[in-house]
Parts: structure tokens; C-alpha cells; sequence
């Protein structure tokens, strides 16, 4: 009789071992995007509802970059290669998407920065990433980005150097919807 009870125990055990794993799993890609967002790892940027007031005399270059995935039929490229910034100022850049396909298309995109050090001070207070974007056949639309540098930026004496952030957004086919 003990060793039954034993037995029930280690496979309850077992059970709730492969079922916390299980949960651990699932959550595993919202963590990590959440940690990514909260410190900025990998270039992940920020999101703001508003500029700041301050603005600083320091200006980056921010160059914007596009790339999209071999299977999705688009052409993607941003409106604008460079731009002028100062820190702190609300700044407003576009990007084009164009289905070149004869049936509808759905993508979602992602971004990152570079040097991958300035995600946590670079802010988008509106942006098309992390949505999922229809396009019809051949259609067109512009897609706007609003978004700032921190002027905390100015106090990271690892960032006194960077006069240049990559904006890069890669669009990828969402396969599921595209048959």
C-alpha cells in the first residue's frame, strides 16, 4: 500500500512537472518580448504616447532600412534613406509596401535598431510594426512612423559616440492567410 502511494506521488509529480513546462513554453516568446521592450535588448525599441518637451542641440542621423521575406510578393522601401533628427524633437517618416501579386497578401512586420544600445532610447509613438497589414492585388499604401530619441540618450556615456541609428523593419508573409 505505500508503495502505491509513492507511485501516485512521483506521477503526480511527473505530471505537474510536464504541465508547468508545458505553461513555460507557451509563455516563453510574450516574456521574452516583454523583456525586450522593457530594456531594449536586441535593438528592440520603445513605445511612447508623446514626445518629450525637452529637446536637446544634438542630432543623429537615423537611416531607415526595409527588407521583406523571400515568399511574401512585395515590394517594401522606406520613403525617406536618412534623416536629420534632433533629441527629443517628434519625428514622422514613411515607408511604402506595394502587393505586386494578383491575390491579397497578409504580413505582419517586425523592427529593430542599430547599435542595438540606443533600442531603449529610441521611441515610436505610432508605427505599423506588430500588425497585420492586408494588402489587394498591386495595391499601394504608405505607412507612417512617428517616434523620438530619448534625450536621455544624452546621459549614456556608452552612446557619446553614435551620430547614426538604423531604423530596419523586415516585413514576413503571414502563410497561413497567403494561399
Amino acid at each position: 500500500m505505500h508503495d502505491s502511494k509513492k507511485n501516485t506521488q512521483v506521477a503526480l509529480s511527473l505530471i505537474a512537472v510536464i504541465v508547468g513546462m508545458g505553461m513555460l513554453s507557451y509563455a516563453a516568446v510574450p516574456l521574452y518580448n516583454i523583456f525586450c521592450q522593457v530594456t531594449g535588448f536586441g535593438g528592440t525599441t520603445q513605445r511612447a504616447s508623446a514626445a518629450p518637451t525637452t529637446i536637446l542641440d544634438r542630432t543623429i542621423t537615423v537611416t531607415f532600412n526595409a527588407d521583406t521575406d523571400p515568399n511574401l510578393p512585395w515590394k517594401f522601401r522606406p520613403l525617406q534613406r536618412h534623416m536629420q533628427v534632433q533629441v527629443g524633437a517628434s519625428n514622422l517618416a514613411a515607408y511604402e509596401a506595394v502587393n505586386i501579386s494578383d491575390q491579397p497578401t497578409t504580413a505582419m512586420a517586425t523592427y529593430n535598431v542599430t547599435p542595438f544600445e540606443a533600442g531603449p532610447y529610441f521611441h515610436k509613438v505610432y508605427c505599423f510594426c506588430f500588425e497585420e497589414q492586408i494588402l489587394q492585388p498591386h495595391q499601394q499604401v504608405n505607412m507612417p512612423v512617428s517616434f523620438y530619441i530619448d534625450p536621455a540618450i544624452d546621459k549614456d556615456p556608452n552612446l557619446d559616440g553614435v551620430k547614426n541609428i538604423t531604423l530596419s523593419y523586415t516585413f514576413f508573409s503571414d502563410s497561413s492567410k497567403n494561399r
